[in-house]
């Protein structure tokens, strides 16, 4: 039986069907939403109100702050667990890996509650002056970046560990051999080859960070607003300055994007001598 020959242009239908009921018209709808007053004319009310109110504002640079401290706290964490798995001779060092890996497999509500529990249960240790207890209770902004870094610090090892793993042991040799030393290797190797990852790695944690509301909500009692916030309190009950918000996070999403996009490993490595 002879199978029937797909061309290039057959196999992309799929693709392209998708990407225009799953991607281009959501996005018409709401720069649509966006543009438009309640009556659906088009009017700029909705982003003359947004950039003017200092709330909004405020949000934003709110998401924008705790986004990085978390990526960075992620980075510092994950670079050296990375690091240490990748060079390390262990036969085992998978299983270590899946340490990490394991919790993402439990519901994220789930853990998010084992975690504010965990903090209610460290808030009630005795202290003189009751001055502990007050002031993890009131930690808000505290306890909502231990809560990004727990659940997000997986997305930053698994890609740091993947690009570290591809690098040619060869380099190292040949580092020793022209003398360089642990702290060369590190600045002329290690890390310009892993940049990928650390990028990929960023992408994934600093970009969710700003709209994962449930966790300031859970840990944050509530009091820590985020960009994701804003749109999920506005698309119940005014699309259209939902659409406005969504839009702007949107622009930001594309210009981080955009500017990891711009590392790559053989530009950063491009030029080097050991």
């Amino acid at each position: 039986m002879k199978l029937p020959r797909f061309t290039r242009k057959s196999l992309c239908i799929p693709y392209a069907v998708f990407l225009v009921f799953f991607v281009i018209v959501p996005m018409l709808v709401i720069v649509f939403y966006a543009f438009t007053d309640q009556n659906n004319n088009i009017s700029f009310s909705n982003f003359i109100k947004f950039f003017s109110d200092p709330t909004k504002l405020s949000t934003i640079v709110y998401s924008l702050v705790i986004a990085l401290v978390t990526t960075v706290i992620c980075l510092l964490i994950a670079y050296p667990i990375a690091c240490i798995l990748a060079r390390s001779k262990l036969k085992k060092k998978f299983v270590i890996l899946m340490l990490f890996v394991v919790p993402m497999w439990i519901n994220f509500v789930l853990r998010i509650n084992a975690l504010r529990e965990i903090f209610n249960l460290l808030a009630s240790i005795p202290s003189e002056g009751d001055w502990w207890g007050s002031w993890l209770t009131g930690a808000n902004y505290f306890k909502t970046v231990v809560g990004m870094v727990y659940d997000f610090l997986p997305f930053m090892i698994l890609p740091l560990y993947t690009t570290m793993m591809k690098i040619d042991n060869s380099l190292y040799e040949a580092s020793a051999d022209l003398g360089g030393n642990a702290l060369t290797a590190f600045t002329r190797i290690t890390l310009p080859l892993s940049m990928p990852g650390i990028m990929s790695g960023v992408t994934m944690v600093f970009l969710p960070s700003m709209t994962n509301y449930v966790v300031s909500d859970m840990l944050g009692n509530a009091k820590v607003t985020i960009i994701g916030k804003f749109i999920s309190n506005y698309f119940g009950n005014d699309w259209h300055m939902g659409s406005m918000v969504a839009l702007v996070l949107l622009v930001i999403v594309f210009v981080s994007t955009w500017l990891s996009g711009g590392f790559k490993a053989e530009d950063n490595v491009r030029g080097t001598n050991l």
